[in-house]
């Protein structure tokens, strides 16, 4: 018997096969923003079959970045591709992982909640997958929710979620369900033809546990060929005008207008039995437009710990794009790692002048470091605009401090515990706690800027709010002593106790932020602070 869907919300299920990396996660954004356009209440889940509770201690070289919401959560990037498409502030609880709902049955087998009960997979597990994604639909009134399941079919860790997806067909019927595949249509150079067996075999194992597919998402380099489309078909019984070409756009802003081409849009009406399936564009086809259609470029260097994973630094790197292409210029970003600035390294910081602008971004730990330290004085000392956030913030201090009040051994207590110059330290009300996990000063905070200065320019206001997540901060006990040499802390928050913003006002642009700026930044509305940045480089550069 069907139960009847939670504030009539109707449930998108994007699965993945073949491998991981296809690009689910555009795919999922692009589909919301298409019903987004047509007029619909949408918003987006992540799961993550991973037993982790969430992404916060995981090495961003392995996993990626690790993107913050405005209520703390510390969550997948995936969570920031949805937030950039569709313009809506995501909480923790759109990010669902093993641990998560494991935690929750644990905590309610504990309190005696299922009545002595033996706790299995099925039904207990899924249950409270399934109660997760109705109430988050229920408690924000959606018409649709698209949820991302990571990872591949065939993954162990996957099983549950796949199963509770498939119940909630059964329960809610197929008029509420829809299930999208993403798989892939490789070329072999030797052949030079679209191959189909890898959406074949990830169909077949997908129906294996009991989901057939209604629409299929193939990525490939070139459009799928009809041949190709007609052979998915059959043998994945999905019809043809399903079976949608996800191919190579210049941008991935462009992927929207890709698949409605493809009759994406009009698919998933005829399923939902929708009745509005035409997108409203607005400006959004100019927005895409405006990230493929450059007049001259402007070159940056990212110096950071993690550059061995771009993914590491996604926010940055779609905050930079964002702020090139308001102004018609093409970001081309070089990511250093600051280990090659250190003991007679590979590179020395004189490269650094090939450059418009040096961005600093956030990190954590002694590894590299110096390196950071050395970049951030030396876009001070040759007149470069420099970005810091976060690590880029605390250690453009340091940099400071050293260089221009002569502290020769200033440092943060993250580095160096038993430095003499503790300019960057240790939060107070971290001195006690113990877990890694979701204990540092995350989410979402009020900043007051002081008026008649960079900051109040660049953001045309003295109020905003922005995300954090650090331990250290900058030591006040050093304030006067580095106004007095010139350097101006122009922003607050917690009623004075922590500062937020540093400028140097004699600088072409010298700006640095404790917050993650590039959070906020969207497509068609750059973040303020990078916007400063990449107008000034761009400047610099002509």
């Amino acid at each position: 018997m069907q139960s009847k869907s939670p504030n009539g919300s109707k449930f998108i299920f994007v699965t993945g096969g073949v491998m991981s990396g296809l690009g689910k996660g555009v795919i999922t954004s692009s589909t919301a923003k298409l019903l987004q356009l047509a007029g619909y209440k949408i918003s987006c889940v992540k799961i993550d079959p991973y037993v982790n509770y969430d992404a916060g201690t995981m090495n961003p070289v392995a996993h990626g970045e690790v993107f913050v919401t405005d209520d703390g959560g510390e969550c997948d990037m995936d969570i920031g591709n949805y937030e950039r498409f569709i313009d809506i502030a995501m909480t923790k609880d759109h990010n669902i992982t093993t641990g998560r709902v494991y935690m929750d049955v644990i905590r309610a087998e504990r309190e005696g909640k299922y009545l002595g009960q033996c706790v299995q997979i099925i039904p207990h597990v899924t249950d409270a997958i399934k109660n997760t994604l109705r109430k988050i639909a229920s408690d924000e009134k959606l018409d649709i929710m698209v949820v991302e399941c990571g990872g591949t079919v065939g993954d162990i860790e996957s099983l549950p979620f796949l199963e509770a997806f498939r119940q909630m067909e059964l329960e809610l019927g197929q008029s509420n369900t829809l299930f999208i595949h993403v798989t892939l249509a490789p070329v072999l150079d030797v052949v030079g033809e679209q191959k189909t067996k890898p959406t074949q075999h990830s169909v077949q194992e997908l129906r294996r546990i009991g989901i057939q597919p209604d629409i299929l998402a193939v990525r490939c380099k070139m459009p799928l060929s009809d041949d190709a489309r007609r052979k998915i078909s059959l043998f994945a019984s999905v019809e043809q005008k399903c079976v949608i070409s996800c191919h190579d756009a210049p941008s991935i802003y462009k992927v929207p207008e890709v698949l409605e081409s493809q009759g994406m849009l009009k698919a998933i009406s005829e399923r939902l039995a929708l009745r509005r399936s035409t997108p409203q564009w607005g400006d959004w086809k100019a927005i895409a437009e405006s990230f493929s259609k450059y007049g001259g470029s402007v070159r940056i260097a990212v110096v950071g710990k993690y550059v061995t994973l771009p993914d590491s630094y996604v926010s940055i790197y779609h905050a930079l794009s964002h702020a090139g292409a308001s102004i018609g210029k093409k970001v081309e970003i070089q990511w250093i790692d600051s280990e090659k600035f250190e003991n007679r390294g590979q590179q020395s910081l004189s490269m650094l002048k090939n450059f418009d602008g040096i961005l600093v971004p956030g990190g954590f730990g002694k590894r590299g470091s110096e390196g950071i330290i050395g970049a951030a004085n030396f876009a001070r000392a040759n007149n470069i605009p420099y970005l810091g956030i976060c690590f880029g913030f605390q250690l453009a201090i340091v940099a400071f401090a050293r260089h221009v009040c002569k502290l020769g051994d200033a440092n943060s207590t993250e580095l160096e515990p038993n430095t003499k110059n503790p300019v960057v330290d240790f939060m107070p009300e971290q001195r006690n706690i113990h877990d890694m996990g979701g204990t540092m000063r995350l989410g979402a905070h009020d900043i007051a800027i002081n008026p008649k200065t960079i900051a109040a320019k660049v953001y045309g206001s003295t109020a905003i709010r922005r995300r954090h997540r650090h331990r250290y901060e900058f030591n006040k006990k050093y304030l006067d002593l580095v106004s007095k040499n010139g350097l101006v802390l122009s922003a607050h928050s917690d009623s004075g106790r922590r500062m937020e913003i540093l400028e140097i006002p004699n600088h072409r642009f010298y700006f640095a932020v404790q917050y993650h700026a590039e959070f906020n930044s969207r497509p068609g509305k750059p973040e303020q602070a990078f916007d400063a940045f990449v107008k000034s480089a761009a400047l610099a550069k002509s």
